[in-house]
């Protein structure tokens, strides 16, 4: 390591209407190391990152590029200035040639035309340099994704060659891929380039890292050398518990009986690996694991939004279709999405027709929900969940985010569900509405209804659930049953060194 500052960043603010997304955030990468940036949801890694690129204008803070404060307009700016960025899924374009995007914007000339032969020349050495000797005049698209990230990097790293940002550049990658990438950075890192590595393996950080920053909910929680830190205390730096304290929460007493669901070898490949689960009537299954281990990827695959390639699901001991959300509700599941104003509520519509949506389709738009019915049903949620304020035929995008929670629970609720799953359903909302929802989870348990949520906030799934599923790397690995519980237990098994076989703990790790 040349043991330089390459690029300092100190006391970045950057703020949105009513959110504080970095607050007196510094960083600073060293040339030749390789810079390990992590955090969960909302914890202020890509704020941060678009602050450094110009892709968003901070509102304090300096930025040094060796020694010499920069004010990057957009991310062309940076790119120039020697900042270039790669992302997970790989912003190049399938339909031009390999020497094309490599050479985009920038193609040599002869005799006014580009001079095809000299493009596919320098994007042939060029390549090789990183061990590609590929026909650069076929398209991009004619080779795997490994190879394209490879081609994304050569360029980005051509057109900067100062910082070298890679935003889960791995998520997409096989074994065999990731091994080739990794020799790739460690000799950019050898020939004195920085590197900003963001994923969510957190045995691929350990791999390949130099340095570790953490971030959560927009504060720089942490720097420290990589070999100065095992997996169980970053995960506590990245999730804000501390191991040993006490769980002042409520453990229930659940016999399980038959179950109600069963899942088979349940998965789908590159997303979630097959699984084995029974969920019984009455009982709060929670999914535990880090941003990107798989948790959504259970939780859709579930409801049919990513249709399962393996295993089969019975309901009752009959074999039900899970291949679609409709074939999902049709069997009486209901699902709340991790990004609410996104997958979950249509902002333009109003409260009542955001409510009657899942009802209605699973009626069918050929039998229309009377409105004097619609009426009757929204009146009834919105007293019985305390959605604020009353008036049904206000547009959704104008409530809270823990109202809009509410009315995305009552759309479900109204449809008499027997399975409902919750994906983050205290996510971005007040402390009021956040117990409230937590009420509610632990009623509809009371009433029979079985339930599966995923949280990063362990002390709710402490509190509410009778079994929990720790997911790593695409993988269910524990399942922690009734009062071994804790938040201690549940980070040892997120933070355990490989992914092993599926196993029931009883007692610590």
């Amino acid at each position: 390591m040349l043991n330089s500052s390459l690029l300092v960043a100190t006391n970045i603010d950057k703020n949105f209407p009513g959110v504080k997304a970095l607050s007196q955030v510094n960083f600073t990468l060293q040339a030749g190391q390789i810079h390990a940036l992590l955090g969960e949801n909302g914890a202020g890694k890509s704020t941060l990152i678009k602050c450094l690129t110009g892709a968003y204008r901070r509102d304090g803070g300096d930025i040094l590029l060796l020694g010499k404060n920069i004010n990057p307009k957009d991310t062309l700016d940076a790119q120039k200035l020697g900042i270039g960025t790669v992302y997970q899924e790989v912003n190049l374009l399938g339909n031009l040639s390999v020497a094309e995007n490599m050479m985009i914007g920038r193609q040599p000339m002869r005799w006014g035309m580009i001079n095809v032969k000299e493009m596919n020349r320098y994007s042939k050495a060029l390549l090789s340099q990183y061990g590609l000797e590929i026909d650069t005049s076929l398209l991009l698209s004619s080779y795997s994704i490994g190879v394209q990230q490879i081609i994304a990097i050569a360029r980005a790293v051509d057109l900067s060659g100062k910082v070298l940002i890679l935003d889960e550049p791995t998520a997409s990658l096989d074994s065999a891929e990731v091994k080739m990438l990794f020799g790739i950075l460690r000799k950019l890192k050898d020939r004195g380039l920085g590197i900003v590595f963001i994923s969510h393996f957190l045995d691929q950080v350990f791999d390949i890292s130099d340095q570790i920053t953490v971030l959560r909910n927009g504060q720089l929680i942490e720097s420290v050398a990589t070999d100065e830190i095992d997996s169980i205390d970053l995960v506590t730096m990245m999730l804000g518990y501390e191991l040993g304290e006490e769980n002042k929460t409520k453990h229930y007493n659940h016999s399980q009986g038959e179950p109600l669901l069963s899942f088979t070898d349940f998965g789908k490949r590159q997303k979630i690996n097959p699984f084995n689960l029974n969920i019984a009537k009455g009982e709060v299954v929670g999914i535990a694991g880090l941003l990107g281990s798989g948790r959504t990827e259970t939780a859709e695959t579930l409801f049919g939004v990513t249709a399962h390639d393996s295993g089969v699901a019975k309901l009752q001991d009959k074999v039900i279709d899970l291949s679609t959300p409709r074939a999902a509700i049709a069997n009486r599941f209901g699902f709340c999405p991790e990004d609410r104003k996104n997958d979950g509520i249509i902002g333009d519509l109003s409260v009542r027709e955001n409510i009657i949506l899942a009802l209605q389709a699973q009626r069918g738009w050929a039998k229309p929900l009377p409105l004097s019915e619609q009426k009757k049903l929204c009146e009834h949620y919105i007293k019985a969940l305390d959605i604020r304020p009353t008036d049904p035929e206000k547009p959704i995008r104008l409530l809270s985010g823990g109202n809009q929670q509410k009315v995305i629970l009552a759309r479900w609720l109204a449809t008499n569900p027997q399975f409902l799953i919750l994906d983050e359903p205290t996510r971005g909302i007040d402390v009021g509405a956040h117990a409230e929802i937590i009420r509610l989870i632990e009623s509809l348990c009371d009433k029979g209804m079985s339930l599966l949520v995923i949280s990063s906030e362990l002390d709710e799934l402490v509190a509410y659930s009778h079994r929990v599923i720790v997911v790593r790397e695409h993988q269910h690995v524990a399942e922690i049953i009734g009062a071994d519980i804790s938040t201690d237990n549940i980070i040892n098994a997120i933070a355990a060194n490989s992914v092993e076989p599926e196993y029931v703990l009883k007692g610590a790790i």
